[in-house]
């Protein structure tokens, strides 16, 4: 269970999740039944690198390694730094500005200012002669000699990657497959993207934006992994390389390379996964999970076992994406984050951070601003004495936190610097417990119904804080917070998503015409389950409808049982009762229409017990000693443990601060932990 164990079984399945400060591995022995985690420095633009350092601290030789699982967020990266390869846009004449227009929306709901630059500047979106209408006719068809001509145009102008993006192919794709074929036929290489292969979706913004950010994507996302599995294969490793996607499902490598958009939210996506297995092993299938980092703090939900899906997000403002992906809500409020005082005077946490450089005052690498954790440091939560991440960090500089808290905060505000130092963990506790109770209590969750359980290398400092502000009875803190999303990497099973929109009635709906799409959206996910050379214990699919009552905007996912529901009857029971449970009633006399059907097939990965987490041995209840802590305006003489070593049933009344390498759990007076028989904290109100 630890770095001590030997390196050399085979077989082993190694989870990899390149952070900002750090890059985790979880290491799953599955022959011996053992566990251990590694931690190396990431490289910041050179991801591949630290990958690579944190692969030979596993093993003596890749060879010894069976599967290899990525959670990475080289494409997220990519996509707010702007840092995308060269597009451009083939679509139809007068429809070049659709990427621009958007949704006729702006950065600030306020105001008459704000501004939106497009990944592909407007004259690189070069329009042809074609028309398709949205009943599926052709009213015009495609000019293929103004294809090639604009296509060797985008070459000339220095593109490095092309979307073919037609009106109304969700309805009829002919037009834009006869192009594609030219233009994969003169272009250098394999990027190019067929926006009704990527989303074959009605609502023209969406199915163009997913498309041109799939197509900017494809040489960053896929020379990574071509380039990171040449260095794999270069130490003798003869395994799979899958990567996650942020529906938590993984794709093989081939694929992310062809759809690496759909790798958006491809660690936090893998985190949520992992909380989820957690938390239903451990008795709570209703849970929120909280992913502190250097930056942010990543909400999400857990319902029944399931994550909640949203069909959509935006990266950054207007750049949307549309696919199938955990939903998950960001603030900015990690360790990093910068507290400040405004002209108002008003006490300010985040957004702004530090990041991992120069990190937090107390790194002593330059920054004299005031962070999370430097309050977190100078309150006694964290022993600046003990190097962070297991030694990767040398030991905080406490005098640095204090100079820093005390001239930003403390005389600004006119506060003793400890007052301070703990004001600004109230200010972002509040922002932290804003962030539960939105994926909670504003839609439609007791959050007193649920677990919460803290990851990331910050969330269990603050695990008792939110337990306090929103109400939750239990606390999960998982055996390995800082790596939980290397973790989630080797739980998460293979899931591949389709959709295609029908838009008719329900009660003209060609139903044995939606069996066959049903069929063929089955055999094309099938064929990228069976391309991957992965061994699954079973299949199973997930077929759902979006649907609404005539004259409404917005759909609504209504879940079918099976493909044997695919009776219009069916249907109409399912959508009403989904519309029940919705809004509390239905609407009768008023027609029902299909808009989309959406499918997802699902290979399920062999799973490990989690009880492999759990500690061995007899282990140690022994205090390292003890540690003044500053809580609620007064000092306390807080025990400190070695978190590992607690054997399963051991109890910890607090005030006591419990350590290990990737994280410290801070356990407030008047809370006591319970270590369960997966190694997780059970946190709860003594």
């Amino acid at each position: 269970m630890n770095a001590a164990d030997s390196k050399n079984t085979a077989g082993l399945v190694v989870g990899v999740d390149v952070g900002g400060t750090f890059t985790d591995l979880f290491v799953l022995d599955e022959a011996a039944g053992t566990a251990r985690i590694v931690k190396v420095p990431s490289t910041r633009g050179e991801e591949a690198r630290g990958f690579m350092n944190g692969v030979q601290r596993v093993a003596d030789s890749a060879a010894a390694i069976a599967t290899i699982v990525h959670g990475t967020t080289v494409g997220t990266n990519a996509l707010l730094e702007r840092k995308v390869a060269k597009t451009g846009i083939l679509t139809t004449r007068g429809f070049r500005d659709v990427l621009e227009m958007r949704r006729r929306d702006r950065p600030q709901t306020w105001g008459l200012r704000g501004s939106f630059v497009p990944v592909v500047p407007r004259q690189l979106r070069r329009e042809v002669d074609e028309r398709v209408l949205a009943d599926g006719s052709i009213h015009t068809p495609v000019d293929l000699d103004q294809v090639r001509e604009q296509a060797r145009a985008l070459l000339a102008e220095g593109c490095e990657a092309v979307c073919v993006f037609f009106i109304n192919t969700y309805a009829n794709p002919e037009n834009e497959r006869r192009a594609v074929a030219e233009v994969r036929a003169l272009w250098p290489n394999a990027h190019v993207t067929s926006a009704s292969e990527v989303l074959p979706e009605i609502r023209e913004f969406e199915r163009c934006s997913t498309a041109t950010l799939n197509a900017a994507l494809q040489p960053v996302v896929g020379n990574y992994l071509e380039r990171l599995e040449g260095d794999l294969r270069a130490q003798g490793f003869a395994g799979e390389l899958l990567v996650v996607q942020s529906n938590g499902g993984v794709m093989s490598r081939a694929t992310a390379g062809e759809l690496p958009v759909r790798t958006a939210l491809s660690g936090p996506a893998a985190g949520v996964i992992a909380c989820a297995e957690i938390a239903r092993a451990a008795g709570f299938p209703n849970a929120i999970t909280g992913d502190m980092g250097g930056t942010s703090f990543d909400v999400s939900l857990i319902a029944n076992g399931e994550a909640a899906l949203a069909a959509q997000t935006a990266i950054e403002f207007g750049m949307v994406i549309r696919s199938p992906m955990i939903q998950i809500e960001t603030i900015g409020a990690g360790g990093g984050s910068i507290a400040s005082v405004d002209a108002s005077g008003m006490l300010q946490v985040g957004p702004e951070s530090a990041g991992s450089v120069p990190g937090p005052a107390c790194y002593g690498r330059g920054n004299t601003r005031p962070t999370v954790t430097d309050a977190n440091v100078l309150l006694g939560r964290i022993a600046a004495d003990r190097p962070l991440g297991g030694g990767l960090l040398a030991a905080l500089d406490a005098g640095k936190a204090r100079e820093a808290i005390a001239e930003h905060v403390a005389q600004p505000l006119g506060l003793e610097v400890h007052a301070a130092a703990e004001a600004i963990l109230t200010v972002a506790n509040a922002r932290m417990a804003g962030a539960i109770r939105l994926v909670s209590i504003e839609r439609g969750h007791d959050p007193r119904r649920f677990a919460y359980m803290p990851f990331g290398g910050g969330g269990a400092l603050h695990v008792c804080a939110m337990m306090r502000e929103v109400g939750v009875a239990t606390g999960i803190v998982p055996r390995y917070p800082g790596v939980t999303s290397a973790l989630g990497c080797v739980i998460a099973d293979m899931r591949h998503d389709a959709v295609q929109t029908l838009n008719q009635p329900l009660d003209a709906l060609d139903v044995e015409g939606l069996q066959r799409r049903v069929a063929e959206l089955a055999a094309g996910c099938q064929q990228r389950l069976d391309s991957s050379g992965v061994r699954f214990d079973a299949v199973r699919e997930v077929i759902a409808l979006d649907m609404l009552y005539a004259g409404q905007t917005h759909t609504l996912p209504v879940l079918l049982r099976d493909a044997g529901a695919l009776t219009r009857e069916a249907i109409r029971v399912a959508f009403e009762e989904a519309y029940a449970a919705a809004f509390g009633r239905v609407l009768d006399g008023i027609a029902i229409r299909v808009m989309n059907l959406r499918y997802a097939r699902i290979g399920v990965r062999p799973k490990f017990d989690l009880a492999v987490l759990a500690p061995e041995g007899e282990g140690s209840v022994a205090p390292l000693g003890t540690q003044r802590v500053f809580h609620e305006g007064r000092w306390h003489e807080a025990t400190r443990y070695a978190r590992l070593a607690l054997p399963v049933g051991t109890r910890i009344a607090g005030p006591a601060i419990l350590e290990q390498a990737d994280t410290t759990v801070w356990l407030e007076p008047g809370f006591e932990a319970e270590v369960d028989a997966f190694g997780n904290l059970l946190v709860r109100a003594a």
